[in-house]
């Protein structure tokens, strides 16, 4: 008979939910919890019916009402039986409720923790006890993260555990993190190293997790989970972790899809400090070469600038780092991308003006050496970038966007300039917008939409260090390989003669390089008819694929223009989306995807 069998069965009626989850993990032979942890006893609550037509203001009217009272209540006992009472007569979703109980004032916030606390450990609904959870969010102190982390197995109750552990167990609330969203399991055997308690262990997994995007992407999480600041200090000299971390460092840094973790990672200047310190060790590989470059570009210009570094600390970083690298090679590297980004690289974080301090207004475009197309533009002013501290939810927008197209230019009627946006669109999370004005003298910003936190003031500008700033922004082109060139070559081509897609009733939608394979240049065009079929109307569009192929780019952009000029690209290039009715009307289907491998 199995530990599973010999235990007898709670009852979810008068069994408070932390002590159901430790029962859960205590029958598990092996002590693991399910990805999305046990399933609560009685299942998700439903709502009462009829209540869905609620307003967010009348739903948080209600919750004050109820439970305002309740946690001024000095006897916590009556006063977590009150709140099972109110939360089961409110009939909102769980998420709902979070999210009103953690606006609520609390008139006696001592009231309201010894509440939050027996909620926790004695209730038995869901609902009541994620209550007390978004309370200790706020009010929580060392005591309560056992219990805490138990309530954090349990499915749905997650998400409020690792809230209310983020600041007073990141190890804890990182591992809750990892089990929640590690979907591929790549995870999994760090988390089990983890656990384990065993350090060797933990680094050995640690260094073993594979160089990809489904594995890295926790970055921040991973590095607390596995305590990686500590382990750097018992090991200093280990090269292995010392790439590791700067895999994680550089990851971290990335804005894609939000704020850059960097700026959530308690140890980093730490971290960062002993990566530097110890780079040395590192096998003077090609992968280590550009790992540190990325991480002097990181430091020159990146989010990481935002860290709070003591004066002087960071310049000295760069400073090992740039004693630290090889000497670039001085002509172009054919064939090997990593040693060509190398090359176009190495100088750029490392510039000084002749004072030795960051100029007033800096451009710095930076091209990740990844294997993708990221290219940013990224905007410093006094050495502080402009966008992760404004902004937050994106990186800044390409060069071909603000640098090509002359959107940067100062002039005396204002400019609107969408400078960044949100990575899941501005309709979705916003975009950061200034107004470019030139004053006498002075180029002006102001004129802020879109800004996280505080309005930003109005930056000014010495116009003819501006105006310079920007001519070598747009003449250095040193962040740019081939295929990259070829399509900025298209662009202008087609800015200068419109009339090459115009005569095929095409426009360009977007020109550059694919953003997994940044050897092939993709140009999409949108088709508008100038007399579609009856009962149609929009457009669709067209996506034409240049592989990288011998010759300069300039032959390949003009040879490009040149079928523009002769043929119709609907005729070559792939059909890819648009108004269904006009593309069923012109008998246009998309290409199916390639098989996978």
């Amino acid at each position: 008979m199995s530990v599973r069998d010999e235990r007898e069965p709670l009852d979810p009626r008068t069994t408070s939910l932390y002590d159901y989850a430790l029962f859960r993990h205590g029958i598990e032979p092996d002590g693991t919890v399910p990805r999305k942890g046990f399933p609560l006893p009685d299942g998700p609550p439903t709502p009462e019916p009829g209540r869905k037509d609620r307003t967010w203001h009348q739903a948080h009217a209600e919750v004050i009402d109820a439970l305002t009272p309740l946690l001024a209540d000095p006897d916590p006992v009556r006063a977590a039986e009150g709140v099972h009472r109110r939360v089961a007569e409110l009939a909102l979703t769980r998420r709902s409720l979070r999210s009103h109980t953690a606006r609520l004032a609390l008139a006696d916030e001592e009231a309201a923790r010894r509440t939050a606390r027996q909620l926790i450990r004695t209730g038995t609904d869901a609902a009541a006890v994620g209550v007390g959870m978004t309370l200790l969010i706020r009010l929580g102190e060392p005591e309560d993260v056992p219990i805490l982390k138990a309530l954090g197995m349990l499915r749905g109750l997650g998400d409020s555990a690792i809230a209310a552990l983020d600041p007073l167990d990141r190890q804890a609330a990182a591992l809750l993190v990892i089990r929640g969203r590690d979907r591929s399991e790549q995870l999994t055997p760090l988390t089990d190293a983890i656990a384990s308690g065993d350090a060797d262990a933990t680094r050995s997994a640690l260094v073993r997790l594979p160089d990809e995007p489904r594995a890295m992407w926790l970055s921040r999480r991973i590095a607390e989970a596995a305590d990686l600041h500590g382990l750097l200090r018992a090991r200093p000299q280990d090269a292995e972790l010392l790439a590791l971390t700067g895999q994680l460092l550089h990851r971290m840094v990335d804005p894609l899809d939000g704020r850059a973790e960097i700026l959530d990672y308690l140890p980093a200047r730490a971290v960062y400090e002993a990566l530097v310190r110890n780079a040395d060790r590192l096998p003077p590989t090609p992968e280590h070469r550009s790992l540190l470059l990325s991480i002097a570009l990181d430091l020159h210009s990146g989010p990481a600038v935002l860290l709070n570094w003591r004066p002087g600390r960071r310049r000295a970083l760069l400073d090992a780092l740039d004693r630290l690298l090889p000497a670039a090679a001085p002509e172009p590297v054919p064939g090997d991308r990593r040693a060509d980004w190398f090359r176009r690289n190495r100088r750029l974080p490392f510039t000084r003006t002749d004072a030795g301090d960051p100029p007033r207004w800096e451009l710095a475009v930076v091209h990740d050496p990844a294997d993708s197309s990221a290219v940013e533009t990224r905007i410093l002013i006094d050495g502080i970038p402009l966008v992760p501290a404004l902004f937050g939810r994106g990186r800044a927008h390409p060069p071909e966007y603000l640098l090509d197209s002359g959107r940067l230019r100062a002039a005396a009627e204002p400019r609107e300039v969408q400078l960044a946006e949100a990575y899941c669109t501005e309709g979705c999370c916003g975009a950061l917008y200034v107004t470019i004005r030139r004053d006498g003298d002075e180029v002006v910003w102001d004129g802020w939409r879109g800004a996280v936190g505080p309005p930003p003031p109005a930056y000014r500008f010495a116009a003819a260090a501006y105006d310079a700033e920007l001519v070598r922004a747009v003449q250095d082109l040193s962040w740019c390989w081939p295929a990259r060139s070829t399509a900025r070559l298209i662009a202008g081509g087609l800015r200068d003669r419109p009339e090459l897609t115009a005569r095929w009733e095409l426009a360009p939608s977007w020109i550059g390089t694919d953003w997994q394979d940044p050897d092939t240049t993709v140009a999409r065009l949108k088709y508008t008819p100038s007399a579609p079929p009856p009962g149609t109307g929009g457009s669709l569009y067209f996506e034409w694929r240049l592989p990288d192929e011998d010759g300069p780019p300039g032959d390949r952009a003009a040879a490009a223009l040149q079928r523009l000029e002769t043929g119709d690209p609907k005729t070559f290039a792939s059909f890819c989306g648009g108004n269904d009715e006009l593309a069923q009307a012109l008998g246009y289907r998309p290409t199916p995807p390639a098989p996978r491998a």
